[in-house]
């Protein structure tokens, strides 16, 4: 599906203080050039309390945005997946929950062998996947929403390169009018 669409990052970490410095200003941008906008938190969770505390976060720096796309729990620390699929899912779940208790639909970013080898397939199924994997095809076998297959595009207006996405559902109406999605699979 061709959709011009925005994610920037909104920001990392435990505190709101961690905001991306550039966020409000792609965020206004993005609505102004009429994309659809989503976003995404990096996360350094240390724990499944600490990812709660980081959607907290993240939801003050959102303030009252609206997104088209959901907002995504980036999960990409090596040191997180050491310690095991159970505590990453917990991670992921709890991130999501305290979302979803607000009102937001939630995802996942995360790259494919991480989220083969880390991420159940109960939660990879409850959330909206966005799997990067950089290459001529996406080789993860189960749902996903967004594939994020380059880091090295060029779009029109933008400076450097660019991630770029596939996107394989239309959040803007599952989300603005809670119709079904309909996911890629591999």
């Amino acid at each position: 599906m061709a959709v011009a669409k925005s994610v920037p990052r909104a920001g990392y970490g435990r505190s709101a203080d961690q905001v991306d410095r550039y966020f409000a200003e792609h965020y206004a941008q993005a609505k102004a050039a009429g994309l659809q906008v989503g976003t995404y938190w990096y996360s350094y969770a240390v724990s499944p309390a600490d990812a709660a505390n980081e959607a907290r976060a993240c939801l003050t720096v959102l303030g009252n945005c609206h997104f088209d796309y959901p907002i995504y729990f980036d999960l990409e620390e090596k040191w997180q997946f050491a310690n095991g699929r159970n505590f990453c899912d917990s991670l992921v779940k709890n991130f999501c929950s305290v979302l979803e208790q607000n009102g937001c639909y939630a995802g996942l970013y995360i790259s494919r062998s991480p989220l083969q080898n880390y991420i159940s397939s109960s939660v990879a199924q409850r959330y909206a996947i966005w799997v990067a994997e950089y290459g001529p095809r996406c080789n993860y076998g189960g749902n996903y929403g967004l594939w994020q297959h380059s880091s090295n595009g060029s779009v029109p207006g933008v400076s450097g390169n660019c991630n770029l996405d596939y996107a394989y559902i239309d959040y803007a109406a599952v989300i603005n009018k809670k119709t079904p999605s309909h996911q890629k699979r591999s």
